[in-house]
Order: structure tokens, then C-alpha cells, then sequence
């Protein structure tokens, strides 16, 4: 990711509409799996900032080990009291096989080169035990690429078809998989589609921070959304989050 987007996302992620409708999906979308599973000890896979990785950590009282192979987002995350921070590429994650319960990964597969992801995917099942959960976010969909893209390195997207079966070649099975950030879908193709190239807009973050009356409206979709995830797959949107479980017998595969 570009670093200059660490210093942006210290702005704004606590607040700006997109984080915080993301949150609430990922909350509802994990909240109906996991409680009935045992969790103590969860990775975070690309931490970025930290702020998720603390948010899970306060919510639900886990054991979070925040990992990413920034400088800055390592920095980041020490200031948590709540995480164990590690600078680490999770290609090539510096953990035992079999050490974690679940392991979350959001928005850090598009930063691979095609067919790269599935180095990261591999290293998820070696660290996550049988049983454990995987919890990957990510941005769908090619025609979706913006300016703000172009920013932060973005180096691929994923349909739903690519995602899912990039999970099961690693012998997870798929527990859920829906698109999110669907209604708003027909503006992100007028934006980034057509008033993006009209302009010749820059390559700029995508998270700079909004007015307050623009920052409530934005959120009022995603919210609902996250209602709506609670008991259907969305069949398009922006982003994809796939949650899976580690099958048994696969000797830290």
C-alpha cells in the first residue's frame, strides 16, 4: 500500500462512512458464526493501521496479534496496549502451524500481483487450526478501479467466483461469500467510470475526510446492508467478503 495512505487512515477511520459501515457488516456477518465457536487467539493479516485489529480485540475480548510488513502500519499498531504487534510479511508469516483460531484479512489481497494472493491464502491455512475461521475482505470487481486505487497500489480485484474458489484450492470451506457496499453501486460506475476520466482526476486517497451531513448520508446504506447481510448474500457491490473455515485433517495446509 502507498504509505501516505497510513497517515489518511489515522484521519479518518474512526468516522468516515466507509469504515464504519464496513464495520457494522463485518460485525454482523461474523457475529452470527462465531458465536458458537471458540475464539481466543486471531491474527490480523495486514493490520494497516491497527484500528480494526483494536476494535476486534475491545469487542470481543480476543487475543489479537496485528500483522503488516509496513513500517508504518507496524509503528501504528504498537501504540495498542491491546495488540501484539508484528512487522511480518503474511506470505511468509513467522507464526507455528496451527496457532490461531481465526484470521482476518481486509483490503490487503488487491495489493498482490495476480495469483500471488494465493501464497497469503496458503500461509492462512498453515497458522489457522481445524475449525478455524477466515475472515477475508476485498475490493470486487475491475471495472470498479479508481483514481483512489491507482493511490494506494491497488494491483487487482476479485468476482465472487475467483474469491471463493481462491479459498477452496486451500481446502477451506466457504461458510458465507456476498458482495457489500451494493447500493451504491450505480454512483461508484457513474464516478469512477465516467466523471473520474471526464475530469482526468489524479490519483488521490479516497478517504479524506467529508462533511458531517455528507458523512451521515453516505453511512445510512451500508447500515442497512448490514441488516440485510444478516440473512442474504448481497449478489453485487463494491467490496467481497468471503468468511470460511479451516477443514480438519489438513496437517496445517
Amino acid at each position: 500500500m502507498n504509505p501516505a495512505e497510513f497517515l489518511s487512515l489515522t484521519r479518518t477511520e474512526k468516522d468516515l462512512w466507509w469504515f464504519r459501515g464496513m464495520r457494522a457488516i463485518l460485525f454482523t456477518l461474523i457475529g452470527s458464526i462465531t458465536h458458537k465457536r471458540e475464539i481466543s487467539r486471531v491474527l490480523e493479516a495486514g493490520c494497516g493501521t491497527g484500528y480494526t485489529a483494536d476494535v476486534l480485540s475491545q469487542r470481543y475480548g480476543w487475543t489479537t496479534v496485528a500483522a503488516d510488513v509496513a513500517s508504518e502500519g507496524f509503528s501504528l499498531a504498537r501504540r495498542s496496549k491491546r495488540l501484539l504487534p508484528v512487522q511480518a510479511n503474511i506470505a511468509a508469516c513467522p507464526f507455528m502451524s496451527n496457532s490461531f483460531d481465526a484470521v482476518f484479512c481486509l483490503d490487503v489481497l488487491v495489493h498482490f500481483a495476480k495469483g500471488d494472493e494465493s501464497r497469503a491464502i496458503a500461509e492462512f491455512a498453515r497458522v489457522l487450526r481445524g475449525g478455524g475461521l477466515l475472515v477475508l475482505r476485498t475490493s470486487a470487481l475491475d471495472i470498479l478501479r479508481s483514481r483512489h486505487s491507482i493511490f494506494t497500489h491497488e494491483r487487482q480485484r476479485f468476482t465472487r467466483k475467483r474469491l471463493i474458489g481462491a479459498v477452496e484450492e486451500h481446502g477451506f470451506r466457504v461458510l458465507r461469500c456476498t458482495y457489500a457496499n451494493s447500493l451504491l453501486l450505480p454512483v461508484a460506475v457513474v464516478r469512477f467510470r465516467l466523471w473520474e476520466p471526464l475530469v482526468r482526476a489524479r490519483p488521490a486517497s479516497g478517504t479524506a475526510p467529508l462533511p458531517r451531513w455528507l458523512n451521515l448520508i453516505l453511512t445510512v446504506p451500508l447500515k442497512l446492508e448490514a441488516m440485510l447481510i444478516r440473512w442474504l448474500n448481497l449478489p453485487l457491490g463494491q467490496t467481497l467478503i468471503v468468511v470460511a473455515e479451516k477443514q480438519y485433517g489438513l496437517l496445517g495446509k
